[in-house]
Formats: C-alpha cells, structure tokens, sequence
C-alpha cells in the first residue's frame, strides 16, 4: 500500500521538479492575472458607455463591430496581428519606421508580447462579455433614472448612483468565477501566439500539457499537473465565492 501511495505521487514530484512546469505555472498565474486585472473592467465599461448611447442604429452598429472578433478563430486573429505587428513587414511598424521611429518588437520581446497577448485577449472577448451587462442593465427599473432625473441628476450620476448598483450583483458573480479559473487557460490562445523567442513567457500549463502529454507521451506527469490545476482552481472558486459571501454579496450559490 505505501509504494502504490508513493506510485501515485511521484508524478506530482516529478512535475514540481519540473523547470519547465515551474515555469509555466508562473506564466498562466501572470497572464490570467493580467487578463483579470486589464481585461474585467473593460466589458463593463463599454456596457456602461454603450447604455448612454442615444442613437439605436449607431449603437447596433457599435455592438455588432465589438461582437465580430468572438467569432473569429486564434489562427486568423494570429495572422492578422502578423500582418499588423510584424518585426519588418508589419503595417504599424513600417508606419513607425516611416515617422522615424524605431520598430517596436510586438511579437519577438517578451515584454512587448505580454503586451500583445493581453491586448488582443482584450479586443476578442470585451464586446461578447458585455452582453452580460447590457442585459443586467436593461433590467434596472427605469422609474429609478426618471426619479433621478426630477432631482435633477446628470448622466454620470445615473450611472455612479443607479447603473452600477444595479449591476453589482452580475459583477460579483462573474468576478468570482473568474477568479475560480485563474489557474485555467484556454489552448489556442497562446498555442498560435508564442514562439521560440518568447517561450519563457509564452508557455503556460495549456500548452505544456499538450507538448509534454501528446507529443511526448508523458500522460502520467500531465495527468497529474492537470488534476493540480483543476484543484486550484477549485479551491479560488470556493474561496472568491466565500469572500464574496462574507461581504454580503450573493455568490454563485
């Protein structure tokens, strides 16, 4: 019993002695902390900015634009960055060699592709995200903004004193749950964006898994990283739900 007790963790011990775990454990928690911390308040806002909108047609148009990125794989939104941040080629850096500036390496510098990364997670997930908001907004009661009005509120009160309490509630929920996957990390995202020269900050337990698992047939080691990693996350998600709770927020339960 002790050796098959010790057979079962070896993989974890294995894993944990692992510099390339190690170092893709670091980056997932790194760049899903970005994610949040950059990537949260954006859908909200646009929300909140969309709401103010007066003309519908504009404001369809607007959504429809923000909504169109969901819809388009990592392989194309990854050639379409190529196009336009390429060392040489790229179309905003020959815009800058032509001003007379100097290249910027978006996709080659470690820090520059952190930049990338989290802006383009930004651009292809905040329009789709917001949908959530708008439909939580449209069920504040409008008497509210009408009685604001005769006191004689502006918009920015409106929305400071209505629109985002009324709103609390969806924004706690999905803060939660995203705190409950801040170990978790999708495959083709950072699969089509890293290369050989930012794989130090590039490689994260998606990808490590497949290119340890599949293509090197260590199913055992990556069985065991992805049970860690769905622990912890377990574990965020039940602490965020009971902070959240402790505050007085309602929770996912």
């Amino acid at each position: 019993m002790p050796l098959a007790a010790n057979h079962g963790f070896e993989y974890f011990i294995k894993a944990f002695n692992n510099k390339d775990f190690i170092n893709a454990l670091r980056n997932t928690l790194v760049l899903n902390l970005f994610d949040l911390v950059i990537g949260f308040p954006v859908p909200i806002i646009f929300a909140l900015i969309l709401n103010e909108l007066v003309f519908k047609r504009f404001k369809r148009v607007v959504q429809t634009i923000a909504y169109m990125p969901h819809f388009l794989s990592w392989v194309i939104i990854y050639g379409l960055a190529l196009q336009l941040f390429a060392p040489s080629t790229g179309f905003v850096n020959l815009l800058l060699t032509k001003l007379g500036f100097e290249s910027v390496p978006f996709l080659n510098d470690p820090s520059h592709w952190v930049g990338t990364y989290i802006s383009l997670g930004v651009w292809q997930s905040f329009g789709w995200n917001s949908i959530v908001y708008l439909a939580a907004i449209a069920g504040i009661n409008s008497e509210l903004y009408e009685a604001a009005s005769v006191d004689g509120a502006g918009r920015f009160k409106k929305m400071w004193h209505i629109t985002l309490p009324g709103i609390k509630p969806t924004i706690v929920v999905l803060l939660v749950m995203s705190l409950g996957n801040i170990l978790g990390s999708g495959f083709d995202r950072p699969f089509a964006l890293q290369n050989n020269l930012v794989m130090n900050v590039a490689e994260v337990l998606a990808t490590f898994v497949y290119k340890n698992g599949i293509k090197g047939l260590q199913f055992s080691l990556t069985t065991a990283v992805g049970f860690f990693q769905s622990l912890v996350c377990v574990i965020f998600l039940l602490l965020a739900n009971w902070i959240s709770r402790k505050l007085g927020e309602r929770g996912i339960w």
